[in-house]
């Protein structure tokens, strides 16, 4: 699959949807939350920093399941759209 040229708009909608899920693990480790969500520790750590701008619905959709997080959720504070609560 090729991927599109990431745009500004699609760098800083990475990283406020890792900031997000950073936010969600909390005090949990990469490795406990990679691991119960089948990604590797490296895959999460790269959409945690903002690297991977472009996760897969699958990996988002397990990492969300994993922090007990809706996909609206996520989808709001990727989008910068408001301020959703943690529910963690």
């Amino acid at each position: 699959m090729v991927r599109m040229p990431r745009t500004p708009e699609t760098v800083a909608r990475g990283r406020r949807l890792g900031a997000f899920l950073r936010q969600a693990r909390g005090d949990r480790s990469i490795v406990e939350i990679a691991a119960r969500a089948q990604i590797s520790a490296e895959t999460l750590r790269k959409i945690e920093t903002g690297r991977l701008a472009t996760p897969s619905f699958t990996t988002v959709a397990a990492v969300a399941a994993v922090l007990g997080l809706s996909l609206d959720e996520i989808a709001a504070q990727a989008q910068g759209d408001g301020d959703a609560a943690l529910s963690a």
